[in-house]
């Protein structure tokens, strides 16, 4: 029996291993590699694993709990209160009318009353694991997709208690004999109502109070011990307990974790345990997500073809029109309201489990129950799919001009440097020319940061700068100097394009986020690139370099001689990029000439001169261009 288990777990960790790096390589996403590992590895392909799958995928719906705990921690309670509205507003609306819309398709398809409401109200749910880390690993999460997403999601988890309570209600035949009751772990199935609502509330108020009471001490004990193995149990008990509470009480684990989350949220222990958690949620969601590709019936699917094909269109295009209908208003504009209804339109994997609890209790019929399930794990297959349909055909499609619905801003002054976009980059450029008497004019995308950045006496103006009409108002043909410090790298090359073919006297002075960006501006003919953390990141050197003795001349020094060396080779190594071989020959060469370089200069740190002080002319020559002046010596810190 061990050797059977350690063999089915050789087997699902091979098929990880194989199919989600590729899936990720093609830009596929984890998800869907988790998805198509699980169906090569099912009984459909290769027949590794069989029946056991469910009982697989219910100890990877423990994946699911972690999760949520995980996205409660990255939420204070003070976050969770300002998204009330679209939590219980699009949330809310989402989940009843896309029951009715789901339901009503059902009647039209023949589908009696009762089931068809039944199917409504399963269908409604989305797949909170596949979504969530979907735009985890998209970083939208913050954006007004990804909030609105997050919203309905978090509802939806919540809308699982009532719906449990009223399927029973929609039987259209006896339960079967025992199965309710072994499936069902709540132990108050069949207490009085007064006392389930009682038992609910208690098991939430004890929720909040062990996350807020209870469990700091108990971190702070544990943390004492030194012991991380201790402390990561002790970091899964908590969600393993709270899941088991919250399921003996009719609640959903997933919600109890979130809770527990939520409450954690504050704690000093916050990002220990986040970082404990993380590699367990992972590896029980690759788990999920592999146990739903295998358990896809493809015997089914091969029967009814047109029925189950037809069933998942008509699904997913009835939740993303009720969606696009609610989200324009919460999300504020087309683009991230088209990224939320497509992002939703999937079935969830709570349908897996309400659909069981159906079939247990006489709600749906065996034949129905089968069909269903296929649609949902198809449905779920498809997400990844249509996400980057949605990121590579639609939003190109809409343009970053026709996601705002406000107008950009008259410009009505001309100045010698344009600077396009004012974040944490280009504000320090703007303020550090502003303090020199150096007239800018400022565009940015961001119609939050321009009205935080009004507030503080800044002008700032509202607009696309890769607009070309947008960009001659704001007197390209007058100014002298470009400063591009965009946060999107594909858009600050459509910009330098656009300036290069109608305003080619401009100088442009473009910032890069690291290497591969500053190879994209060489190749484009751009000469002034500045990476955002070289400057920054050398200070730093220099100052470690003088705590621990050395002399601020040579440290100075040797963060100039570095700086000089590395931009060369940076040029270098763009012409050869492509060619990885010789790429990575050079790089190497390159860091031990480097290293050799560095050593020389500290072997003969004494030598007269340069131990006597600056040599002024010295320095002047070794700074390249574009780099500012070398600064003044600083006492030694002893």
């Amino acid at each position: 029996m061990s050797q059977s288990v350690l063999l089915q777990a050789l087997v699902y960790l091979a098929a990880a291993v194989l199919f989600v790096p590729l899936a990720k390589r093609f830009g596929l996403g984890s998800v869907l590699g988790y998805l198509v590992a699980g169906m090569v590895i099912g009984p459909a392909v290769l027949g590794l694993v069989g029946a056991e799958g469910q009982d697989v995928m219910h100890v990877a719906e423990f994946g699911v709990v972690m999760m949520l705990f995980l996205v409660g921690l990255e939420l204070e309670p003070a976050l969770l209160w300002k998204l009330r509205t679209p939590i219980l507003g699009l949330g809310g609306l989402q989940v009843v009318m896309t029951s009715l819309a789901l339901a009503g398709l059902a009647m039209v398809v023949g589908i009696e009353w009762k089931p068809a409401v039944a199917l409504g109200l399963i269908l409604a749910m989305s797949s909170t694991a596949i979504v969530l880390q979907t735009y985890k690993e998209q970083n939208q999460l913050g954006t007004p997709a990804g909030q609105g997403t997050f919203s309905v999601l978090l509802f939806q988890d919540i809308a699982v208690i009532p719906i449990l309570a009223i399927l029973p209600l929609l039987a259209i035949q006896p339960a079967a004999a025992g199965e309710a009751s072994a499936a069902n772990h709540n132990l108050l199935a069949s207490a009085p109502g007064w006392l389930r609502a009682l038992a609910l509330v208690a098991a939430v108020a004890g929720v909040v109070g062990l996350g807020k009471y209870g469990m700091r001490p108990i971190f702070r004990l544990v943390a004492r011990s030194g012991l991380r193995e201790v402390f990561i149990a002790t970091a899964l008990l908590l969600v393993g307990g709270v899941a088991v509470l919250m399921e003996l009480v009719g609640l959903s684990p997933a919600l109890g974790a979130f809770v527990a989350g939520v409450v954690l949220a504050t704690s000093e222990y916050k990002h220990e345990i986040e970082s404990d958690i993380d590699p367990f949620k992972g590896l029980l969601l690759g788990l999920f997500f592999m146990s739903v590709g295998a358990a896809i019936d493809f015997g089914l699917i091969r029967e009814n073809p047109w029925l189950i094909a037809g069933a998942v269109v008509a699904v997913m295009l009835a939740k993303t029109a009720v969606l696009l209908v609610l989200g324009q208003r919460f999300t504020g504009n087309r683009a991230q309201n088209v990224t939320l209804a497509l992002g939703l339109s999937q079935i969830g994997e709570f349908a897996f489990v309400l659909l069981s609890f159906t079939t247990q209790n006489g709600i749906l019929t065996q034949r129905i129950t089968s069909i269903a399930t296929a649609v949902v794990a198809i449905s779920m297959a498809l997400t990844p799919l249509v996400f980057l349909l949605n990121e590579r055909v639609i939003q190109p499609r809409l343009g970053p001009a026709a996601a705002p619905e406000r107008e950009a801003d008259a410009i009505e002054e001309k100045n010698p440097v344009i600077i396009a976009g004012f974040g944490r980059y280009g504000n320090i450029v703007g303020r550090f020319l502003r303090a020199n008497d150096i007239g800018t004019t400022v565009l940015d995308f961001d119609a939050d940061r321009v009205e935080t950045l009004r507030q503080l006496g800044l002008r700032v103006y509202y607009g696309d700068a890769s607009r070309y009409d947008l960009l001659h108002s704001a007197g390209a043909s007058q100014a002298k100097v470009i400063i591009i410090a965009l946060d999107s790298s594909a858009r600050a090359l459509e910009l330098v394009a656009l300036v290069r073919r109608h305003f080619p006297h401009l100088r442009i002075l473009v910032r890069a986020h690291d290497r591969p960006d500053a190879y994209e501006f060489f190749e484009a003919g751009l000469t002034d690139v500045y990476r955002e953390t070289v400057d920054s990141s050398l200070r730093l050197g220099v100052d470690a370099l003088r705590l621990l003795g050395v002399r601020a001349y040579h440290a100075q020094r040797a963060a100039r001689t570095f700086l000089r060396h590395d931009e060369l080779a940076l040029r270098e190594l763009a012409a050869v990029r492509k060619d990885r071989k010789t790429y990575f020959s050079t790089a190497r060469q390159r860091i031990q000439e480097l290293e050799q370089l560095l050593h020389f200069d500290a072997a003969n740190e004494n030598l007269g001169e340069v131990n006597e002080g600056w040599d002024n002319e010295s320095l002047r020559q070794e700074v390249p261009p574009g780099s500012p002046a070398p600064t003044a010596p600083q006492a030694p810190i002893e």
